[in-house]
């Protein structure tokens, strides 16, 4: 059986073809897997656990369904859904884990899987913002707001990041290969898979001269018009990154 990782399917009440995808995705493709790895960003917002939309109750009952067949499923907070809590977590049947977290596979390879914007360390202004937001008191005080006061302090802040992103560099906005390169060293591991960057590829690291020894970046793709899955299958270590079309 094998272990999917998944990414920035930013799921959201406008983009009813993405959550049909995602649907059908869970029920047809996830339900063979051993594990499902969500690395954050599973919806576009995520304003608390209180917000119990028709949209977020339909997730969590799906994603119930694996768990009842025995697929583990876990979770890392990306920059949309951060303020995603136990509650839900339990709704889903779900693990929630820490923002950086280490698997090892039964070969003895390592691979470490978050989100992906701390790697994005040329973007002084935005880790200050984002070390502000995780904050613990940060987030009890907008979670004691009320949820339409919540919605339109959220709504403000889109649209002002939206704005400052334009005045952003490319090389700001990507990822600082030598930031993961020195992850991995640190914590000994073989292969990275990350989101948010919305720009699937595959980074090789090469460690040597001979280029035997040899270090993969992998980054997820963004659900908009093709779904991106990586599927690792244990036994073999074989790594497959497909992505598949999402009909309108």
């Amino acid at each position: 059986m094998s272990i999917l990782f998944i990414s920035d399917v930013h799921l959201c009440v406008k983009s009813s073809y993405i959550t049909n995808g995602f649907l059908c995705f869970l029920k047809n493709y996830a339900i063979r897997a051993k594990a499902l790895y969500i690395l954050g960003d599973l919806f576009d917002a995520w304003l608390g656990d209180d917000d119990c939309n028709p949209l977020h109750i339909n997730i969590a009952k799906a994603l119930k369904a694996l768990h009842r067949k025995r697929i583990s499923c876990y979770f890392i907070h990306g920059n949309h859904d951060f303020l995603l809590g136990k509650k839900y977590a339990s709704a889903c049947g779900m693990k929630l884990l820490s923002s950086k977290q280490v698997l090892q596979l039964e070969s003895g390879k390592k691979i470490i899987i978050l989100h992906g914007d701390i790697l994005c360390s040329n973007d002084g202004s935005y880790q200050l913002f984002r070390k502000c937001l995780r904050h613990i008191i940060t987030q009890r005080l907008f979670l004691s707001l009320p949820l339409s006061v919540r919605s339109r302090i959220f709504s403000s802040m889109r649209a002002c990041c939206t704005q400052h992103a334009k005045y952003k560099s490319t090389k700001q906005l990507d990822i600082n290969l030598k930031t993961a390169t020195d992850i991995l060293i640190q914590n000994n591991a073989d292969i990275m898979i990350h989101g948010h960057t919305h720009q699937p590829a595959t980074h090789n690291i090469y460690r040597s001269r001979s280029k035997k020894d040899i270090l993969k970046i992998i980054v997820l793709g963004c659900w908009n018009k093709y779904g991106s899955i990586v599927e690792i299958n244990e036994k073999n270590n074989d790594i497959l990154f497909t992505e598949f079309p999402l009909y309108k």
